[in-house]
């Protein structure tokens, strides 16, 4: 009886915010004390097929966490955009971020500005067809529902890494945003890094010889949710947070009510994510697959520890580059890379090569030259506005966080796997591909 409560209440308020339309919904922030002049959505500009030279991009942000507050503020000092909703299903983060936009909008022009609407449900907000782009900042198992409903909506999209919760998800999510051609930024945003930019310049140049070894240092694979339940305060919809996982009692480590400075653990949890796999994972990981050019790929076999022979987690490539879970001994780097003439060292704010030499040279100059990007939220409105892939595009999430799921996989499951990246699938192997996905409740099956 709640589920069906929810629903028609849901279609009730969908019906009422299609009501408005695209002029009268401005018409209603100006009158509000708007500071921009008028300008109509990007999207109404591009379905025109040219761009406003005064175009502003209308933008919502859901999920107002810890992340999704660094997100907001991130966005929020770029003159061409401007935010008019958030969604949360706590109502205390969802009027605090919601006040933040209008606030920053209220100093920046000098007079009250009341534009932004909150939403506890975030298919309120998806269904306004005056926003042009989204933020994503939820918790991974909700990330694959809400961009594939985004990108049916034509909206574009920013989504946190992780990327998604299974495999199945992550290659739904690049069918979606290919379907509806819409600009998918991942927010792995080391890619946007000197460190990592010049580390991955080097070795896709063959500077340090033929690679061997990847050295990978992350943490390790989540665990089922243990937790106890305590008691329940006013203002949390427990329930949307859960969306797909299973019921389970409200435990404050999985939701921190309100406003809070610090990622919450929920990450620890497989009901919800990968752990360090998944979080870091789909940092370093992903560095890794960039510097090995395998940004469409990924690995063929994942051999998990067996405390013998096997001491660590391996993947191996086509090619014959063995990547290790773990750092390099003696090396307190985020990702090394290990080649027939050298070593290249990245973390976050750090590079070391050996020989140092390499450090000094001219990266304008080499023939190979990758997507170079010193801002992810820039590059993500530049590539809007250019109806280009950014630099870490959908597809290259999706993959990315699929080397992370296989190691999981063999971790959990304590299991040699043979993997086809083609088809996405495991080979000859029924059992490892019925862990693609995970049951879903209803109605957030996808």
């Amino acid at each position: 009886m709640r589920r069906q409560c929810r629903v028609d209440e849901f279609s009730k308020t969908m019906k009422m915010e299609n009501q408005v339309s695209r002029r009268s919904f401005l018409k209603k922030t100006l009158a509000a004390g708007a500071a921009a002049p008028f300008l109509l959505p990007g999207e109404v500009w591009r379905a025109r097929g040219a761009a406003s030279p005064n175009e502003r991009l209308v933008m919502a942000s859901i999920g107002t966490g810890k992340q999704g507050r660094y997100l907001l503020k991130s966005f929020l000092p770029h003159s061409s955009v401007q935010f008019v909703a958030v969604a949360d299903v706590d109502r205390d983060r969802r009027e605090y971020h919601k006040k933040l936009i209008e606030n920053f909008y209220t100093i920046k022009a000098g007079k009250p500005y009341k534009g932004c609407k909150g939403y506890p449900d975030f298919r309120q907000l998806l269904a306004r067809d005056d926003i042009d782009a989204v933020i994503i900042a939820t918790p991974d198992h909700w990330h694959a529902y809400q961009v594939i409903m985004a990108a049916d909506r034509k909206k574009d999209i920013y989504c946190e890494k992780p990327l998604s919760l299974t495999i199945r998800e992550a290659r739904l999510m690049v069918e979606a945003v290919r379907r509806n051609n819409r600009v998918f930024q991942t927010g792995s945003m080391q890619r946007s890094m000197s460190s990592f930019y010049k580390g991955c310049m080097l070795v896709r140049n063959g500077l340090i010889g033929d690679i061997k070894e990847v050295y990978v240092s992350v943490g390790g694979p989540s665990r089922w949710c243990d937790l106890p339940a305590e008691p329940m305060q006013p203002g949390l919809d427990w329930d949307m947070w859960l969306g797909q996982a299973p019921l389970r009692p409200y435990n404050s480590i999985l939701s921190p009510r309100g406003v809070h400075n610090h990622f919450p653990d929920w990450r620890n949890y497989r009901e919800y994510s990968g752990g360090g796999m998944t979080d870091w994972g789909a940092h370093h990981f992903d560095i890794a697959q960039w510097g090995l050019g395998m940004d469409h790929s990924g690995p063929v076999e994942v051999i998990p520890p067996n405390g013998k022979d096997v001491k660590r987690l391996t993947y191996r490539y086509a090619n014959g580059v063995l990547v290790y879970h773990g750092g390099l001994p003696g090396y307190s780097y985020g990702v090394v890379f290990v080649g027939t003439k050298g070593k290249i060292c990245v973390d976050r704010g750090r590079f070391k090569a050996e020989p140092e030499s390499l450090g000094k040279v001219n990266l304008s100059r080499l023939p190979v030259q990758l997507y170079h990007s010193t801002n992810h939220y820039a590059d993500f409105l530049r590539a809007v506005r250019a109806r280009k892939k950014p630099i870490c595009d959908v597809e290259i999430g999706a993959r990315s966080v699929t080397v992370c799921h296989l190691g999981n996989l063999a971790y959990w499951n304590r299991r040699y796997l043979r993997w086809d990246p083609v088809h996405w699938r495991f080979v000859k192997d029924p059992e490892a591909n019925s862990w693609l996905d995970r049951e879903k409740r209803d109605p957030w099956k996808i």
